[in-house]
């Protein structure tokens, strides 16, 4: 299992239709809206390294109205 986050930014307003969008990706098991630095934070789980690196490129970073990526790949859990 491959569980990992991708703190997202994206164009102004488009925060709700992103998380929408976002929800119904079936490897996304939380997704939320923050303030700060990052729009909106997805956390990931998938079956493999290749299933979560797709999922990322393909399936989030595609997305219309994305404008920046950042992805953090879990080592260890407690």
């Amino acid at each position: 299992m491959e569980i990992g986050f991708v703190l997202l930014n994206c164009d102004l307003g488009a925060e709700e239709y992103l998380l929408d969008e976002i929800k119904q990706i079936p490897e996304v098991k939380n997704c939320y809206l923050t303030f700060g630095a990052y729009d909106i934070i997805i956390e990931i789980h998938a079956k493999s390294a290749e299933e979560f690196d797709k999922t990322v490129s393909n399936k989030i970073r595609r997305l219309s109205r994305v404008m920046s990526t950042m992805t953090l790949k879990v080592l260890a859990s407690a």
